[in-house]
C-alpha cells in the first residue's frame, strides 16, 4: 500500500481553495457568518430586561405609593401606566403589559402601623426570557424602596449571616458577551460540516470523484484535502470573528489564549470535517446531504451544552452527547475564551475531541469508496 504524499494533498488543497474561491455564495455565507451574524446575534437577542411595559394599579394614592411607581424607569421598564383594577387583565391579555403591580388601599398607613401588607405582581409568563428576570428587578427596587421609606436605608440584610454575590468573568451581566461568543463557536461546527460535506457531494455529482481515483491518489489523500482547505477558510473566519467583531466592535474582552482557542479549534475542524465527509458518504445528492445536515446540526448544537447547561438535560441525553467533538469543543471554548482556561484545564477536552474526530474520520474513509461505487451504479 503506497504512503500517503503530502505533495498530492497539498495540491488538491489549493485545488478545493481555488473552488471555494469561485463559488462567490459560499463566499458569501462565510463572510456573513464571522461578520454579521455575529453581531446580530449578540445585539438582536437580548437577554436582558429592556423596556417592559409595566402597569400600576395605585389604590392607596399615598406618597409611598408615589414613591414606588416612580421608582421604575428605563432602560428597564418603560414609564408605568396608572390603570384601573378592571382594566389590568384585559390589558394583560391583550399583552399590553408584560407586569401589573397592584398597591391596595391603605398600603402606607398599614405599614407605618406594623401591619403585614400585600402587594400584587401579576406577570405575564408567555414572555419567558423576561418573566423571571422582571419579577426579581420588581421585588428588589420595591423592596429596596420600602425599606429605604421607613428605615432610611436599602439594606435588606435583617439577619445575622449575610450573602455577598460575586460575579466573575461576566461581573455585569451582560448578556451580549455570551451571544456573540457562541455564534461564532457555533459556526464553526455549521460551516464545516457543509463546506466539506458539499464538496464531495458536488464532485461526486460532477463525476470528479472518479477522475481523481484513477489517477495515483488514495482516498485518504483526497480527504485530507478536503479537510485542511475548507478548514482552513473557517479558521480564518473565525480568527477574524474573534480578534474584530467579538473583541473591537462588540467590546466583549477575550479572557484566555487565542492561539490556543484557534489550535483547539483546528483539532476541531478535523472532526467536524470528518462528520461532514461521513454525512456526504450517506447522502447520494446536494438535496439529500441538505436533510442529514438539518437532522445533524440542530442536534449538535442545541445539546452540546452552547443554548442551556448539559447539567439541565436528562442524563441519557448527556451520556448520548459525550460521543459527539461539539460537546467537548463548546466546553473547551468556553473554558478558554470566557473563564482563560489553559491547556493543562482543556487538554482532556482536546484529547477527547480529535479521537471521536479519528473514529469517524476512519468510518468515512472506509465508505468513501463504497459511496463512489453506489453512485456509479
Amino acid at each position: 500500500m503506497r504512503l500517503p504524499s503530502l505533495a498530492n494533498i497539498y495540491r488538491l488543497g489549493l485545488k478545493e481553495l481555488k473552488s471555494l474561491w469561485a463559488d462567490k455564495t459560499l463566499l458569501v455565507l462565510i463572510c456573513w457568518a464571522f461578520s454579521g451574524a455575529i453581531y446580530t446575534a449578540a445585539t438582536g437577542v437580548s437577554q436582558e430586561l429592556h423596556n417592559a411595559p409595566l402597569a400600576v394599579v395605585d389604590e392607596d394614592r399615598s406618597p409611598l405609593s408615589q414613591r414606588l411607581v416612580d421608582a421604575f424607569y428605563p432602560p428597564f421598564f418603560r414609564p408605568p401606566e396608572r390603570i384601573e383594577l378592571a382594566a389590568m387583565d384585559p390589558g394583560l391579555d391583550a399583552g399590553r403589559y408584560n407586569f401589573a403591580l397592584v398597591i391596595p388601599a391603605n398600603f402606607q398607613r398599614d405599614l407605618r402601623a406594623g401591619k403585614v401588607s400585600d402587594l400584587q405582581l401579576n406577570i405575564d409568563a408567555t414572555i419567558m426570557s423576561q418573566a423571571f428576570i422582571g419579577a426579581t428587578y420588581i421585588k428588589r427596587i420595591t423592596l429596596g424602596e420600602i425599606n429605604e421609606y421607613l428605615t432610611g436605608t436599602r439594606d435588606e440584610s435583617a439577619g445575622p449571616v449575610r450573602l455577598v454575590t460575586r460575579v466573575r468573568f461576566n461581573p455585569n451581566l451582560k448578556g451580549f458577551w455570551f451571544g456573540g461568543v457562541m455564534e461564532a463557536i457555533n459556526n464553526v461546527t455549521m460551516l464545516t460540516i457543509i463546506l466539506v460535506g458539499a464538496a464531495f457531494i458536488r464532485e461526486r455529482e460532477h463525476g470528479t470523484i472518479e477522475h481523481l481515483l484513477v489517477m495515483p491518489l488514495t482516498p485518504f489523500e483526497i480527504m485530507l484535502a478536503k479537510i485542511w482547505a475548507n478548514g482552513l477558510a473557517v479558521l480564518l473566519g473565525v480568527a477574524f470573528a474573534l480578534a474584530v467583531m467579538v473583541e473591537r466592535v462588540l467590546q466583549v474582552p477575550i479572557a484566555g489564549s487565542l492561539p490556543l482557542f484557534l489550535a483547539a479549534a483546528a483539532c476541531y475542524l478535523f472532526a467536524a470535517a470528518s462528520i461532514g465527509i461521513f454525512l456526504g458518504t450517506l447522502a447520494r445528492s446536494m438535496p439529500q446531504f441538505g436533510l442529514l445536515v438539518i437532522l445533524s446540526i440542530i442536534p449538535l448544537l442545541m445539546l452540546s451544552g452552547g443554548i442551556s447547561p448539559r447539567e439541565s438535560m436528562p442524563q441519557a441525553v448527556q451520556d448520548l452527547m459525550l460521543a459527539a467533538p461539539t460537546t467537548y469543543f463548546v466546553r473547551l471554548a468556553q473554558g478558554i475564551l470566557y473563564r482563560g482556561a489553559g491547556l493543562e484545564i482543556v487538554w482532556r477536552d482536546l484529547a477527547a475531541m480529535t479521537a471521536i474526530g479519528a473514529v469517524f474520520f476512519a468510518i468515512a474513509l472506509v465508505r468513501f469508496r463504497d459511496a463512489v461505487t453506489r453512485n456509479q451504479g
